[in-house]
């Protein structure tokens, strides 16, 4: 007894589902043109990228009356000197045959070499270490070897190097074509006369090479180290330099730009100069010292570091001026094209619109202190002593400063007349001053 028999149910209580049968997959035709296993690995997904040669598509159909055969003919090579006659098997449409040329015998290239008459040899070509018959003979083997040295000293009949044959060579066509030039400058870029061989040179590359060649690990090991060792000395050179140099001040708000935010006007001093706690020339001459240490940079960045380090000395308002004239003149604020001649004519620019505008506030002033010089009514009081003349006097001589330039003058001559009266006398003594007494606690 189980279970089931205790509780009374039926022993196939649940139904027994019945498995549905899946519908068959559509078996998927591969496409021509692709093999099996790309077919397989893709799952029949579009390639990115066509998979089908392009020339076959536009190929023709082949038409009816066309016959196609295979012919083992004979054929002739065009580079061959001997008119030797090889077979290979043509494909012949309509029992024509292909006409022209062998198709390889466009890549059989050879080398022009200079030949030279006896007469030019006598006049021109004449060493002491070579003779008519070995150079004569050097020339045939380059023509005949196309210029390959190594196989041509193989061949040569005499004990001479790999350099001394390209040496002398080389020395023979230049001084056959610097001979039959009109003039020395129609072969100026002639390569040989361009770009001359040098057998010293060749042998010391050849010597260095095989040094090389011959090192040891251990001696390649401690070559790394010493150039690695000079590199961290090089770093720490540029490093001293970048340091001892003078660095450009951060350019913020609160520096030269924003120093005048809530000035109404720009400062003048009385001499009538304009207030310059830096030097514009020494603050361009470090932006240039900066931007050397950074190596790679824009040229719009340096152009901007060089504009604001030009108008460090100007306010707010005059930069803005300044501005103001370009957008009048029709100049770009930034040029469109930063090259070095733009960029340099643009701060250029700018350097002459600040100084035409200090020139104009100068002038301004210039002309204000005159009128106020000219309108300003400095009359003497009746009985006035000879001591207030001379400081009245003084006065006039006083240095004018802005913030006088329409009141203060006439104010402070008005405090003066308010206190000092025309009966009384500046020499008076003035009463003792007297002492308080402490108060009781």
């Amino acid at each position: 007894m189980d279970a089931k028999d205790i509780l009374g149910l039926p022993k196939n209580a649940l139904p027994i589902q019945e498995k549905k049968s899946k519908p068959p997959k559509e078996s998927q035709r591969k496409p021509d043109g692709i093999s099996r296993e790309v077919y397989a690995l893709t799952g029949g997904i579009a390639p990115l990228m066509p998979t089908i040669d392009v020339n076959q598509l536009k190929r023709k159909a082949q038409s009816e009356n066309e016959k196609i055969t295979w012919q083992w003919l004979s054929f002739t090579n065009s580079a061959r000197k001997d008119n030797l006659q090889l077979y290979h098997w043509v494909r012949v449409v309509n029992g024509v045959p292909p006409t022209g040329d062998y198709s390889f015998a466009k890549y059989n290239k050879s080398v022009d070499v200079i030949k030279y008459t006896d007469e030019e040899y006598e006049k021109h070509l004449t060493h002491k270490a070579w003779t008519k018959e070995e150079t004569d003979q050097l020339f045939d083997l380059c023509e005949r070897f196309d210029l390959r040295f190594v196989i041509i000293a193989d061949r040569f009949p005499s004990s001479k190097t790999v350099e001394e044959l390209k040496d002398r060579y080389y020395s023979v066509s230049r001084a056959i074509v610097n001979a039959r030039a009109s003039s020395p400058g129609d072969v100026v870029g002639h390569p040989l006369i361009k770009e001359p061989y040098i057998a010293s040179q060749e042998t010391d590359r050849k010597r260095a090479l095989s040094l090389l060649l011959s090192q040891t690990k251990q001696q390649e090991r401690k070559d790394v180290e010493v150039l690695a060792h000079a590199k961290r000395i090089t770093e720490a050179r540029k490093s001293i330099k970048a340091s001892e140099e003078p660095k450009v001040p951060a350019i913020s708000d609160s520096g030269p730009l924003g120093a005048d935010k809530d000035n109404a006007a720009d400062p003048i001093t009385p001499s009538g100069q304009f207030p310059s706690t830096t030097n514009p020339a020494s603050e361009i001459a470090s932006v240039m010292a900066s931007l050397r240490t950074l190596r790679v940079y824009l040229r719009t960045y340096a152009l901007d570091q060089m504009v604001q380090a030009a108008s460090s000395s100007a306010g707010l308002r005059t930069i803005k001026r300044v501005e103001q004239t370009l957008q009048d003149l029709g100049v770009n604020l930034k040029p469109k094209v930063p090259t070095k001649a733009v960029c340099a004519e643009h701060l250029e620019l700018r350097k002459e619109i600040l100084t035409l505008l200090n020139l104009q506030k100068q002038l301004q002033y210039k002309e204000a202190e005159g009128s106020s010089f000219r309108d300003g009514s400095y009359s003497e009081t009746p009985g006035t002593p000879p001591k207030q003349q001379a400081l009245r006097a003084a006065d006039l001589d006083r240095t004018f400063t802005p913030d006088s330039l329409n009141i203060g003058g006439e104010r402070f001559v008005k405090k003066e007349q308010k206190r000092k009266g025309p009966g009384r006398l500046s020499e008076a003594p003035s009463s003792p001053a007297q002492s308080k007494r402490p108060r009781k606690a």
